[in-house]
Formats: C-alpha cells, structure tokens, sequence
C-alpha cells in the first residue's frame, strides 16, 4: 500500500482546511488509517483514526469538536476536516494505515505504512 497525503498550506486562525491521503495498492488490506502530526522538536501524535470497514472514528482531546475524520472507500481516499485551526495545530500531518489488527491505535508504532506528510502553518 502507498499512501499519499495532500492539502496542506496556510490558514489563519480560525479558518478551516481539508485533508487528503489516497491510499494506491493492496487498499483492501487497510484495517485502519489514522491522521498523525508532528511540530518542531516535538514528537510524532495522534490526531484522529477511523476503522476502513465500519468508520468508527477516534480523536485526540486537543481536535474533538473541531477536526473530523472520514473516508471515501470507492476512492481508497481518506480526509481529515479540520475547522477552527489554532495556530497550535501547525505541524507536518503525516496520513498512516494498519495492515493488520494491532493492540491500539494512538501510537505511531503501531502503524505500518506512512504517507510523506504534507505541511500546514496557522497563522495568528
């Protein structure tokens, strides 16, 4: 599986921008995908996942209520919504899938193949 993450770029406070990763490949294989972002000189965290087959979701305290996860199977894409952008959430979002069943999904470790990430700056 391939995956390839795109639309990112600057927003001010406040605005909204649209995610995408589109996944190429074995796609029916994915068991999760999940968004991940990292800021300068902070580590690798989670940011929301949603389960392929049945779209249950899972979001990280800091995005609940203002970023939503979704998927469009037939396109083998995946979007991350985000709305009321902070300038907190600039960071590189790198978009990642599980291949097969894993004990968690909050930790980067516990993902198998990742997109190259793609930038979004918030601006104050």
């Amino acid at each position: 599986v391939l995956l390839q993450a795109y639309g990112g770029g600057l927003a001010q406070a406040g605005c909204s921008l649209r995610l995408s990763c589109a996944a190429s490949g074995r796609t029916f294989s994915s068991l999760v995908m999940g968004w991940f972002r990292q800021a300068p000189g902070k580590e690798r965290e989670f940011v929301a996942a949603i389960n392929w087959s049945g779209g249950t979701t899972y979001y990280a305290n800091s995005v609940k209520g203002r970023f939503t996860i979704s998927r469009d199977s037939a396109k083998n894409t995946m979007y991350l919504q985000m709305n009321s952008l902070k300038p907190e959430d600039t960071a590189v979002y790198y978009c990642a899938n599980q291949l097969r069943l894993r004990r968690e999904i909050y930790a980067p470790s516990e993902y198998d193949v990742w997109g190259q990430g793609t930038l979004v700056t918030v601006s104050s």
